[in-house]
């Protein structure tokens, strides 16, 4: 684990965020890096789809 400086302001978007998906502002964080790495290792994916693929990898059922 580390420490990753980032920007006041986008530090101020995570804190936001992260109240509005009921994270903590450290998760709410690695969750973007994660969507964001994955995003640019696919780059043909939306949003959902690489979402949708990871809760598949996790065995989550998801509703029809």
């Amino acid at each position: 684990m580390g420490i990753v400086k980032i920007d006041e302001d986008l530090h101020e978007e995570v804190r936001k965020a992260s109240t509005v998906m009921c994270r903590s502002i450290n998760a709410q964080a690695e969750f973007w890096m994660k969507i964001g790495m994955l995003a640019e290792a696919n780059p043909a994916l939306s949003f959902n789809e690489i979402v949708r693929r990871e809760l598949e990898a996790a065995q989550v059922r998801l509703a029809a």
